[in-house]
């Protein structure tokens, strides 16, 4: 993994490599006053759709955060560090409910975190469209 920023379509191998191991993430997104709200989440990285995803309750104050930011999306960023190596993907985020998008998220987040989420009536997935990666490794 190189220490520049790299097209989310088409990521290095050591790039990709890490974002298949089981690491916890932080997602940030922007309160209403422009301060970062920052919260640990599990993210999944789809490369070949340019899309990361972060399985969530629709109550939760990162989905007002993406709701509030309206159809032109919120702009985030998700990242996660082990030791010296670290990686962060950012684009525009926008919150989904269909069951089929909510399925794809949890049958990726089961593979990545070995093991299957527990079932949530209140379920979405925040789908973040992805522009920039970047990572030190």
């Amino acid at each position: 993994m190189t220490a520049y920023p790299q097209d989310p379509g088409a990521p290095d191998e050591p790039y990709l490599a890490f974002w298949r191991e089981r690491h916890l993430c932080t997602l940030t997104t922007l309160r209403p006053d422009g301060s970062p709200h920052v919260v640990p989440v599990g993210v999944t990285y789809d490369p070949e759709a340019r899309l990361a995803r972060v399985i969530t309750n629709k109550a939760s104050a990162k989905v007002a955060h993406v709701l509030a930011a309206g159809a032109e999306g919120a702009r985030v960023a998700v990242c996660q560090v082990a030791g010296r190596r670290w990686a962060t993907l950012e684009g525009r985020a926008y919150v989904r409910t269909e069951p089929e998008r909510i399925a794809e998220a949890e049958r990726r987040y089961a593979e990545r975190y070995e093991r299957v989420p527990s079932p949530n009536p209140s379920r979405v997935v925040i789908e973040i469209e992805l522009a920039r990666a970047m990572g030190r490794g």
